[in-house]
């Protein structure tokens, strides 16, 4: 058949169209300011560390479901070879690659299809850069911040072709999403102050967001924007006020210094971020969790009381500037190493039949909280789990009703929930269809004794308590009885219904990681003892459960050439793993390795006396 000419332009031209498609269906999709206001909604990338700015943990995929999910099959696994410690990062997925962290800031990039490695980045701190007694002895020259629970990293951030990670030694690097190899670092904090980044960075109108940890150290918190192509500092909003004798960074700052007394600059005052940051691109406000004072002790940093402005609080700024807008303080002048850290969750929830924008947060101190995201006013709080410190929260302000006996002295007191708190770093998700907050919750005590005297120590525990049993005797010389034994904690998975501040229904034993819920009626959750399972929903029945490894970070999914995957990071003492199950895969699930225990003996250059126990609830990491 003959061809004319004008034929063969067009098939030329229709050629050179398919070409050009084809390279364009190629080439990796840039991950900016508009992919990220848009995260989540079609579920098949998982792009921010809650899967979408509202850091909800929900996902709109629903090819696994009620109804098959009992044919999930293991598809891939990665080892991590991650050194000693909990492995704590959430995957991202971008562009058909799986990007993670290990224990000691390793940054890897997957093939989320298959588990192969692509690139991994090794920051050079391992725990050689932390000897034990460094921090302490006056002999030994200090190489790394001091940490306080071992080491650890809740994962990355991606945007413009680059993935970024907070290191153990405080710095933030930005990587080349394709190669690994760095573009930029910028220290974030004093070399070999006691300052630590364990958290996920997050993304904000171009604006790399990081906090840092150091609590335990009574080191000063602040939050810290940079421009995530140069890396160059924007803005820095301290979460407690300094020397008052020298200028305030802002009038958030001066407002906040008459709520602390004595000379409390002089020991930092805690309050670091740590962990937790959510964004409104409506309001255009970016949400902060702070830490506990420090030291835990109100009468050492601030010895004539207060509310110690803007520790355990959640604080609204504007992310051009970190201008402050508004803050409400879930527990004033702080005592219990209480965090406000934990996961906030932006929702729309109908109360008392009006639709409301809120806020949502399950912090350490056992309440459920419901703000008003637009104003921070306080809709309704409710304890989510055994709570003794306070009687109750204040109807109209939210402010606790405290039990007068909580503000222990020497002789100590017993106190629901622990150091540990009743909910910590791992996630919590809603479901918009079931309107439920699904909560790794503990319920668990701690005897917390005042020291007889404090003195700050660089790279030791600057809390201001002692484990000990009461000294104090009476009027005859009787010392008191020994107290009862603190309450060992309880774990359990709990559907909580923030309309009506009540528990829906709960599992047992499932609090060994954070939580992810999908559109197809699920929740994935983790117990300590290494089980990976998913429940119903609305009703919590377990529908499918496999045996991994101990120690769960939180999970994730995501769609692959028509094919959903669910992942997670799970494993400790250097048996860290990344799985990807999907329907009807048959991988062989690798034997659990044999772990050490959960806390490697001197990975930390700072760990506490010999004659001082660990806590008896587990202080999980302000800055691990």
């Amino acid at each position: 058949m003959q061809v004319t000419h004008g034929c063969k332009r067009w098939l030329l031209g229709a050629t050179a169209v398919l070409w050009a498609c084809a390279a364009l269906a190629q080439q990796p999709r840039r991950v900016d300011d508009s992919v990220l206001k848009s995260a989540g909604q079609t579920g098949e990338e998982w792009l921010t560390h809650g899967h979408d700015y509202a850091e909800t943990y929900y996902s709109p995929l629903q090819q696994i479901d009620v109804s098959n999910v009992k044919r999930l099959g293991l598809a891939w696994y990665y080892d991590t070879d991650a050194a000693p410690g909990t492995v704590e990062t959430t995957p991202i997925i971008s562009n058909g690659i799986l990007y993670g962290t290990t224990t000691w800031s390793t940054v890897f990039a997957i093939d989320a299809r298959t588990g192969q490695l692509k690139w991994r980045w090794d920051p050079k701190i391992g725990h050689q850069n932390f000897p034990p007694g460094s921090a302490g002895d006056p002999n030994k020259v200090r190489t790394g911040p001091s940490l306080c629970c071992g080491p650890g990293n809740r994962g990355v951030a991606v945007y413009g072709g680059k993935v970024y990670v907070g290191t153990l030694d405080a710095r933030l690097v930005a990587l080349d999403a394709e190669t690994g190899k760095v573009a930029w670092e910028v220290q974030t904090a004093e070399k070999n102050a006691d300052y630590s980044i364990t958290g996920a960075p997050r993304i904000v109108k171009g604006k790399m967001i990081i906090g840092n940890g150091g609590g335990e150290f009574a080191v000063r918190g602040y939050v810290t924007a940079y421009d995530a192509e140069s890396g160059q500092q924007i803005w820095r909003w301290y979460t407690v006020p300094g020397d008052p004798s020298k200028p305030f960074e802002n009038k958030a700052m001066e407002r906040a210094a008459k709520t602390w007394t004595g000379e409390w600059w002089k020991l930092g005052g805690g309050g670091n971020a740590w962990d937790a940051f959510s964004y409104d691109p409506e309001l255009d406000l970016l949400y902060v969790g702070t830490g506990q004072g420090g030291p835990w002790v109100a009468d050492f940093r601030s010895p004539q009381g207060g509310d110690n402005l803007y520790l355990c609080s959640i604080v609204a700024l504007r992310p051009d500037t970190g201008e402050y807008v508004w803050h409400f303080q879930t527990t004033p002048g702080d005592m219990w190493d209480y965090d406000s850290v934990q996961g906030m969750i932006l929702a729309d929830v109908t109360i008392q039949g009006k639709k409301r924008k809120v806020l949502m947060q399950a912090p350490k101190n056992g309440f459920f909280y419901v703000l008003d995201r637009k104003t921070g006013k306080f809709i309704s709080g409710s304890p989510f789990v055994k709570v003794t410190w306070a009687t109750g929260l204040d109807p109209k302000t939210g402010r606790p009703k405290e039990n007068p006996d909580a503000r222990y002295g020497p002789n100590g007191m017993t106190i629901f929930p622990g150091a540990g708190g009743g909910h910590n770093w791992p996630s919590m998700s809603f479901n918009p269809s079931t309107k439920l907050v699904y909560i790794p919750a503990t319920e668990g005590s701690f005897r917390y004794v005042k020291a007889d005297e404090f003195k700050p120590e660089l790279g030791q525990y600057n809390w201001g308590i002692v484990f000990r049993m009461p000294t104090a005797t009476n009027a005859n010389g009787v010392p008191p009885p020994p107290p009862p034994p603190p309450t060992p904690p309880r774990g359990f998975l709990e559907a909580w219904d923030p309309a009506t501040q009540t528990a829906r229904w709960s599992v047992p034993l499932l609090n060994g990681g954070g939580t992810m819920t999908t559109a197809g009626g699920l929740v994935f959750a983790a117990s300590s003892e290494g089980d990976f399972v998913a429940l119903s929903a609305d009703k919590g029945e377990k529908l499918w459960q496999v045996r991994l490894v101990q120690g769960f970070a939180n999970p994730a999914t995501y769609m692959l050439d028509g094919k959903q995957y669910v992942t997670v990071a799970a494993g400790r003492a250097g048996k860290g793993r990344v799985y990807a199950f999907a329907l009807d895969a048959n991988t062989p699930i690798p034997p659990a390795p044999v772990t050490a225990p959960p806390a490697a003996p001197g990975a930390a250059p700072a760990p506490a006396p010999a004659a001082t126990p660990a806590p008896d609830q587990p202080h999980q990491p302000n800055q691990p």
